[in-house]
């Protein structure tokens, strides 16, 4: 049965460039984003590497810790650090798993035959404090990742986990969110959002971000 929304996301225990890690204890109480990378030495991935160690700050201002995964072995991830950091202009700053067993990649279905039978696909999971996996956004090998869009994700489930609220399509943070429909309740919508809302349409209700 495959992973999705809502599964537990699966423990294992898998070398790394940080030594070994045990994934769910790792993870402590904080978000975490999983993300594949298809081998070592490849120009995609060195960018995204690149790309998320500059925005490693980012992610801790909002809890979260960032670990990738790659089915090459942790000596050829140490090596590759150091094209990482000549070519992006800064060093790796979180573990890289080495996954030439590739237990990691199939616990989390990260090889797709169709697509190819040995390297796995540009898979991210966004994993909250419970260990529930919240986001799946899945490229193919050639397609580098935005990193922007998975910061954005985390704001959007980190703020409607704790309002009564959905964020519309292109939302950024700062943007009005959506009202969820559940909530019709009059005295609880003055208390909840005290800037009031605009019903565009009764199931269409728009207000300013309430933690903002």
């Amino acid at each position: 049965m495959g992973l999705h929304i809502g599964s537990i996301a699966p423990d294992f225990n898998q070398e790394s460039t940080a030594g070994p890690i045990s994934f769910h204890q790792w993870l402590g109480n904080s978000w975490g984003i999983l993300f594949s990378h298809p081998k070592d030495f490849t120009p995609v991935c060195t960018t995204e590497l690149g790309r998320a160690s500059k925005l490693k700050e980012e992610f801790g201002k909002r809890g979260v810790k960032l670990i990738a995964v790659s089915v090459d072995d942790v000596a050829s991830h140490h090596k590759w650090a150091g094209d990482i950091e000549a070519t992006q202009g800064t060093a790796l700053n979180f573990p890289i798993l080495g996954d030439a067993d590739r237990k990691v990649a199939k616990l989390y279905d990260m090889i797709h035959p169709e697509a190819n039978d040995t390297l796995t696909v540009r898979s991210v999971f966004i994993i909250d404090p419970n260990k529930k996996i919240r986001t799946i956004i899945t490229y193919p090998a050639s397609t580098g990742r935005n990193f922007s869009e998975i910061l954005r994700v985390v704001d959007s489930l980190q703020l409607t986990d704790s309002h009564k609220v959905a964020t519309p399509a292109d939302w950024q943070d700062g943007d009005d969110v959506v009202i969820v429909p559940a909530l019709q309740d009059p005295k609880e919508l003055a208390e909840r959002f005290p800037k009031g809302f605009n019903a565009v349409r009764p199931y269409l209700r728009l207000t300013p971000q309430p933690n903002k």
